[in-house]
């Protein structure tokens, strides 16, 4: 569909984008997370969740391939599966019952669940650039696009 290109300077401007991402994202949507280790993907989600209304901690989910937020309009679902050896691994944690009309899902690592996880609204790509980054959202649905053209 179309793609819009952010240049962040800062780890601050990567949280501003994830607080407006917030402001806008409503669900059922699901948001691919893409890019190097240490791109921004968690703290990009972190900002996202929080902004969403969560007041606790955030953290990465590399070791439990999901952290739910039940919030008051919405149910997130962080997963990173960076450490997924096998797509059909997700099969068996029950993956298709996250996916719902009341869930954002934010997925880090998508290639590693090719073939079972349902399509993107939205690709969010980071990758570096000096010291900052180089932030590429491409929408895949209506409702990607509606994001983008909200941002």
């Amino acid at each position: 569909m179309s793609d819009k290109t952010l240049n962040l300077q800062s780890e601050t401007q990567t949280l501003e984008l994830g607080t407006a991402l917030a402001a806008i994202v409503r669900p059922p949507l699901v948001i691919h997370l893409e890019g190097e280790l240490g791109a921004g993907k968690t703290t990009l989600s972190r900002a996202l969740v929080q902004g969403l209304g969560h007041q606790g901690h955030v953290k990465s989910p590399t070791y439990t391939l999901v952290e739910p937020y039940e919030l008051e309009n919405v149910s997130v679902y962080h997963f990173d599966l960076y450490r997924l050896a096998d797509p059909e691994e997700l099969e068996f944690m029950g993956i298709r019952d996250y996916f719902s009309d009341q869930s954002l899902c934010l997925v880090e690592w998508p290639s590693k669940g090719q073939g079972v996880l349902p399509p993107a609204d939205l690709t969010i790509t980071l990758s570096y650039q000096g010291e900052g980054r180089c932030v590429t959202l491409s929408s895949h649905s209506t409702k990607g696009e509606a994001i983008l053209e909200q941002l």
